[in-house]
């Protein structure tokens, strides 16, 4: 086995893997998630990257405490994140797949 192209295939699998994972990237500032608490009344929307793009309260929240909104608004947050990183896990599988990586080794890019 000649170490010199098994060298040379490892690098050109490892630049094809970069590049998935910066096309990954790209396309999860894009994708969205959507979460919500309190039945609707708090809605939040967030990228794949974890930038909330907006985050809506019902009107008739307002009177209620400020506690209470606080919670909530808390509560669509992290329904958000969580939603977030499943999606980024989800594309980041997709685009480390088939390069023949051992399990657990996708998970570091």
């Amino acid at each position: 086995m000649n170490i010199q192209a098994l060298m040379q295939q490892a690098q050109t699998m490892q630049k094809k893997v970069e590049a998935n994972v910066e096309n990954a990237k790209k396309e999860l500032a894009t994708k969205e998630v959507q979460a919500e608490a309190g039945s609707g009344l708090v809605k939040v929307t967030m990228t794949g990257r974890h930038v909330v793009k907006r985050l809506t309260i019902d009107p008739s929240l307002l009177e209620d405490e400020p506690d209470m909104i606080e919670d909530l608004i808390a509560a669509a947050i992290n329904d958000a994140v969580r939603q977030a990183d499943e999606l980024y896990e989800e594309t980041m599988a997709g685009a480390t797949s088939g390069m023949g990586l051992p399990p657990g080794m996708q998970g570091l890019f």
